[in-house]
């Protein structure tokens, strides 16, 4: 799809405020989400939204084709197992209606034949539940991007200062003093999502949801992944000032003050 046929919404004013609050910063993407699965169909919007791309649900295969008709979406998050019109059958219309049309392919089915079927059928990429609600977001950023798409999600791009500490999200590094910290991709999302929400109180099951992307899960995660941002970025992990813990409610970042001309991003 070149960029003649780009049906991205590129009207929005200056200064305008993108779903999920992300700033506007290029072109607004519009992503059909096809899942009957409630609670997994409204982790993704919600992910979707945060990184600046309007979303849209529909619950089966009829209505996935009714609203992909009716709203010309820029790329498809699908289910393979759906009612009334089943996955495969939806991703064969829809690219038969628009062959250059993304999809993902999203199903709780993990053998290797169905993923090479669901491929064949058009789509793009498959992402086997359960999943990482961050990574299918990256999927569908980079599908948006090939099929050219080119929209920048600003709030994803930033750079966040505090301190001596940068963290730079569009490179994915982290600077500590001048110096790079070895962080894994958790360890830096967990950060990530801290930086850009300074001062404010999660407990577990939220970090849970908000940055591994989880309704379920092992929340001892968390704590093993807090104590190893603190031994990485504290001076005394024993006695933390930035990572810090509320007890009975949960972890807070407490940001440094500010630098003179320093607003803690750029």
């Amino acid at each position: 799809m070149g960029a003649a046929t780009l049906r991205s919404r590129d009207d929005a004013p200056a200064g305008a405020v993108l779903p999920g609050g992300a700033p506007y910063a290029g072109k607004v993407p519009r992503v059909l989400v096809v899942d009957d699965d409630r609670t997994v169909a409204e982790v993704v919007v919600a992910y979707l939204e945060r990184a600046g791309i309007d979303a849209d649900h529909a619950a089966d295969g009829h209505a996935a084709l009714v609203s992909a008709a009716a709203n010309r979406p820029d790329a498809v998050v699908l289910d393979l197992m759906l009612p009334r019109i089943d996955g495969l059958e939806v991703c064969r219309r829809l690219r038969a209606a628009d062959p250059g049309l993304p999809v993902l392919m999203l199903t709780a089915r993990g053998e290797e034949e169905d993923r090479v079927l669901g491929l064949v059928t058009g789509a793009d990429d498959y992402v086997t539940k359960p999943f990482s609600a961050r990574e299918l977001t990256l999927r569908v950023q980079a599908l948006l991007r090939r099929a050219g798409v080119d929209f920048i999600p600003a709030e994803n791009e930033r750079t966040f200062h505090d301190g001596d500490l940068t963290l730079d999200a569009r490179a994915h590094r982290v600077l500590r003093g001048g110096q790079e910290v070895s962080l894994t991709s958790r360890e830096f999302d967990l950060l990530h999502w801290f930086l850009r929400h300074p001062g404010q109180v999660q407990d577990r099951p939220g970090l849970m949801r908000e940055v591994w992307g989880w309704e379920f899960g092992d929340q001892s995660t968390v704590t093993v992944h807090v104590r190893r941002l603190r031994e990485k970025l504290e001076d005394d992990p024993s006695a933390p000032r930035r990572l810090v813990t509320i007890f009975g409610v949960g972890y807070r970042w407490d940001p440094a003050p500010p630098a003179a001309g320093r607003d803690g991003a750029s």
